[in-house]
């Protein structure tokens, strides 16, 4: 079974904010949010442990507690396993540590082998308050996080995570599976294995209109030959595109800063916006399932429902393209 036969629709939730990603949400906000998304018709939502050790998973069980459970899709990852002992270190895992400061405080330990997976499909059924989630990525096992480790990590996963997500989806515990990370390079290599494997996988912030080249040539193609399928993470690359301060999770540097600027005159020569040029540029691609924005406020969600609606014209991708915005080889929509 594909990812685009699972999931239910182009744009999903993404719940990495529920986990009080950079500030303190409060609780009737966060959840709020949720509601914004389902009555705007989103069905498919995406969490993850690490998100505030176990909080968005928890408020997104409260949220969908009195859903209709055959009406939505679940995905979640594994990799990481929240303790109920409180961890009085700083945060720091990878670039990222300090992004989730304001989430729980429980200790969180990594790790990919056999047992550790099914435990984590286990601790996520009872923080969602479901009996079952569609889909499970293998969490942040690239550079970003375990940078010269990373190769031995993934060597851990091969034997134990990917084995154990196999069997879940053999046995009907789980419809697919594939790799949830930042960078390219863990998904060609998995790609390049003859088994186990993968469904698709959730890139984020690797097809971007901001940053796509090394996806483009490197993973794309291989997906789009293979029959699987990429979700889009991060489509705003961590806000910049809409006026954020961040790129990357941190401060957006000059040369980036002149690359928003150009895009975001020739949208605005356009009449379009940049929550437009950002969904629908991701989704152009043939390989890519679905795109999931993150959002911790109710009235985000209208935004990116209506930009994915929103008509652009042409000649703002003819345009892009003879500015040299995009790459060459990007397929544009339309």
């Amino acid at each position: 079974m594909t990812l685009k036969n699972i999931l239910p629709g182009k744009l999903g939730f993404g719940a990495a904010p529920l986990g009080n990603m950079f500030r303190d949400i409060p609780e009737t906000e966060a959840l709020a949010t949720v509601q914004a998304a389902w009555n705007d018709g989103i069905r498919y939502y995406d969490n993850a442990p690490f998100y505030g050790a176990g909080l968005a998973e928890i408020r997104m069980g409260e949220a969908l507690k009195d859903k209709p459970r055959d009406q939505y899709v679940i995905s979640t990852k594994v990799g990481r396993i929240i303790l109920d002992e409180v961890d009085d270190a700083a945060r720091d895992n990878g670039d990222k540590g300090e992004i989730f400061k304001y989430g729980r405080p429980n200790k969180i330990v990594n790790d990919y082998s056999y047992d550790a997976t099914l435990r984590s499909i286990e601790d996520s059924l009872k923080r969602l308050k479901t009996d079952r989630i569609e889909i499970a990525w293998v969490h942040d096992i690239a550079q970003d996080f375990w940078r010269d480790e990373w190769i031995g990590q993934f060597e851990i996963a091969r034997t134990g995570a990917f084995r154990a997500l196999d069997k879940l989806r053999d046995e009907g515990v789980i419809k697919a599976w594939g790799l949830g990370v930042n960078r390219v390079e863990p998904i060609e290599l998995l790609l390049d294995l003859e088994a186990p494997r993968p469904d698709g996988f959730l890139l984020a912030g690797r097809y971007t209109l901001l940053d796509h080249d090394r996806a483009l040539q490197r993973v794309m193609p291989k997906v789009a030959e293979r029959g699987l399928g990429i979700v889009v993470g991060g489509p705003y690359s961590s806000g910049a595109l809409v006026g954020g301060p961040n790129f990357e999770y941190a401060p957006i540097k000059p040369a980036m800063a002149d690359k928003i600027a150009k895009i975001k005159a020739i949208a605005g020569r356009h009449g379009v916006s940049m929550k437009a040029a950002g969904l629908q540029f991701s989704l152009a691609n043939p390989a890519v399932a679905a795109v999931i924005p993150g959002a911790s406020r109710p009235d985000r969600i209208a935004e990116d429902s209506a930009a994915l609606k929103e008509k652009v014209p042409a000649a703002f991708w003819q345009e892009l393209r003879a500015a040299k915005l995009v790459n060459a080889d990007a397929p544009l929509p339309g």
